[in-house]
């Protein structure tokens, strides 16, 4: 597993994704845990450490077998996420994103991405081999990213609270995709759309631990 937070300015991103990683590695059975984010100073969340992240992650891994999975929080615009490390400032694009992951060799993966405008990455990413989530559809934005905050909405209701108890992944987003739309409607937000798609060959390998 990896998981980036990549917005070094605001402190809810390294929280949501060492959160994450925690969540996951509690319900699933998983190998080593690579967790990096950025803060206002710097950092190593950047596309440079997540290829090679990516890489060492899939150089333990049995590329029929195992399965990688990726969880990055930031903002996000129509054009990819954003990545801020002290005066680093960067853009991970959709096509950026699939060629890194289409080098690890690894058949088997989940990508996760917590951001707005997020849904630009599943055109690119999603495939039968391939799971995506995202906080949003490509046109809107998502909610929650406070800097004192623990969690983003979505990162909140996946992650903090559907994933604790659902058996798969796909329950999991389901509950996640209501419990964000019913606090958006509260809140007299325009709803973000949360999406799943691909990953019809790898939702079976993934059971959570009762």
């Amino acid at each position: 597993m990896v998981s980036f937070g990549l917005f070094g300015d605001q402190g809810v991103f390294r929280s949501e994704a060492t959160g994450a990683a925690q969540v996951v590695a509690g319900r699933f059975e998983t190998g080593p845990i690579n967790v990096e984010y950025n803060s206002k100073k710097g950092g190593n969340a950047t596309i440079e450490a997540l290829t090679r992240s990516l890489q060492a992650a899939a150089n333990r891994l049995d590329t029929e077998k195992d399965v990688l999975f990726l969880i990055l929080t930031s903002h996000g615009s129509p054009d990819g996420l954003a990545i801020k490390a002290g005066r680093l400032t960067e853009t991970l694009t959709p096509s950026r994103l699939g060629d890194m992951l289409a080098r690890t060799g690894v058949r088997h993966k989940v990508v996760v991405i917590s951001a707005c405008y997020s849904g630009v990455f599943i055109p690119r990413l999603a495939n039968p081999d391939v799971l995506v989530i995202t906080a949003a559809d490509a046109n809107h934005p998502s909610f929650g990213c406070q800097d004192k905050a623990k969690w983003t909405y979505f990162g909140d209701a996946f992650f903090n609270v559907a994933l604790r108890k659902a058996v798969s992944l796909k329950d999991a987003f389901l509950d996640a995709r209501s419990l964000v739309r019913k606090r958006e409607l509260r809140e007299h937000f325009e709803p973000s759309n949360p999406l799943m798609a691909g990953g019809a060959d790898v939702l079976p390998l993934l059971v959570a631990r009762p």
